[in-house]
């Protein structure tokens, strides 16, 4: 039984060096997709995306996991972009974590026809997020991975490669 702690001990901290080697880096900022989703939750985020936007790197951008009551005019206040912001950018209201960003911005993805998707969200989330978007877009969907720096402490890097290692495990079980 000690053996088997030992050994599950080593492969989660070898996974977690690979998760932490990982980390995701900005895409090539020439690279044009149909879409940009961002979502909610990091610092960095909707600037990166929203210039990216003004760049005419995507039609359209969303932001997903909005708080209610946020309106266009606040993030524009909050961020700067505004006419981006007002042609461009959609707020999407209905998620409330990863799993829901994705089937969120699956919706959104649908409903435009969109074949390829850059995903902008902080380094150390890109593991899970992309994840979760993969699952729940159809194939034939590409996705960019656009990670924004972030500092974290490695307690919270620890807690996001736990979330990462759990949810995969549910999506091979299937449970969601």
């Amino acid at each position: 039984m000690l053996r088997l702690l030992g050994l599950i001990a080593v492969a989660w901290a070898l996974g977690f060096a690979v998760f932490m080697l990982r980390l995701a880096e900005p895409a090539d900022a020439m690279l044009t997709t149909d879409a940009i989703v961002v979502p909610t939750g990091g610092p960095g985020r909707i600037p990166r995306g929203l210039s990216l936007i003004e760049e005419g790197r995507a039609k359209r951008m969303l932001v997903t996991g909005v708080a209610t009551g946020l309106r266009k005019v606040d993030l524009a206040a909050a961020n700067g972009h505004p006419r981006a912001i007002a042609c461009c950018v959609d707020l999407g209201r209905e998620a409330v974590d990863t799993r829901s960003n994705a089937e969120e911005t699956s919706r959104w993805v649908r409903e435009h026809g969109y074949k390829s998707v850059r995903l902008v969200t902080s380094d150390w989330h890109m593991a899970r997020a992309r994840m979760e978007v993969g699952e729940a877009l159809d194939e034939d969907v590409t996705i960019v991975r656009d990670g924004v720096r972030a500092e974290q402490p490695l307690a919270s890097l620890v807690n996001e490669y736990n979330k990462l290692i759990l949810r995969r495990i549910a999506l091979w079980v299937g449970v969601g």
